[in-house]
């Protein structure tokens, strides 16, 4: 079974280094790599790496907005109260301001995606083992 391991690390954009800025709001281990950090532009833009089984706590974008492109491996990302959704490369979402979501890795599957983020995030609560355990690879 191919894990994407080397899809991620040898991806287009810079694996970075290990997420510990924002590690206690991850499951598993992340990376960190920022690409554009202009204090005259009012978004974020970041690739985001996650190791099997890697995903974020529950949270919110305040007065802005996220924008996922999916880019290697393979993923999940959920909004509460919706089915999670598997996402490819090539997968695009687009989170509203204030909703509720979390996105990271499949449990088998390293995963990478470009986040383009604006406002302030606002972390929640921890995906519970249960809510993640029961997501088909």
């Amino acid at each position: 079974m191919d894990d994407h391991k080397s899809d991620v690390q040898n991806g287009i954009f810079a694996l970075g280094a290990k997420n510990t800025a924002y590690q206690k709001y991850f499951k598993g281990q992340s990376y960190l790599q920022s690409l554009v950090s202009d204090p005259n532009i009012n978004v974020s833009v970041s690739n985001v790496s996650f190791e099997p089984g890697c995903h974020n706590n529950w949270h919110q974008h305040i007065g802005g907005f996220q924008i996922l492109l999916a880019t290697a491996g393979e993923g999940w990302y959920q909004e509460e109260g919706k089915p999670a959704r598997k996402l490819h490369p090539g997968d695009i979402v687009v989170v509203h301001d204030s909703v509720k979501h979390w996105h990271g890795a499949t449990k088998n599957s390293w995963f990478a995606h470009i986040a383009i983020t604006a406002g302030m995030p606002k972390w929640l609560e921890p995906v519970t083992d249960e809510e993640y355990e029961k997501l088909e690879d």
